[in-house]
């Protein structure tokens, strides 16, 4: 589960190193203080990421889709009034590039 999200969650691969490991032909699963702590960490990062919050209320929500013969895809998202389409254009821009 925690690797579907792994896009929104920063340091992914460093934090979850620990258990990865385990994951590796030859060798041995041993479940330690380290991997605990890894656990632990993207367990609290997954619960605190801005992006997989609840919405805050049922005012003001938009649903984006698109589809293709290949694929299909929605978006649930609230309007954001603090933000000029500019900024909200720019943004996305970075998020993307962050992923």
């Amino acid at each position: 589960l925690a690797g579907y999200h792994r896009r929104f969650i920063e340091g992914f691969s460093k934090v979850a190193k620990p258990m990865t490991k385990l994951t590796q032909k030859k060798v041995k699963f041993e479940w330690g203080d380290k991997q605990e702590a890894a656990f632990q960490l993207l367990k609290q990062k997954l619960c605190s990421a801005p992006i997989l919050a609840l919405p805050d209320g049922y005012e003001d929500l938009i649903v984006y889709c698109d589809a293709s013969n290949k694929g299909l895809g929605a978006v649930l998202m609230q309007r954001e009034k603090n933000y000029t389409t500019r900024e909200l254009e720019l943004g996305a821009v970075v998020f993307a590039l962050k992923i």
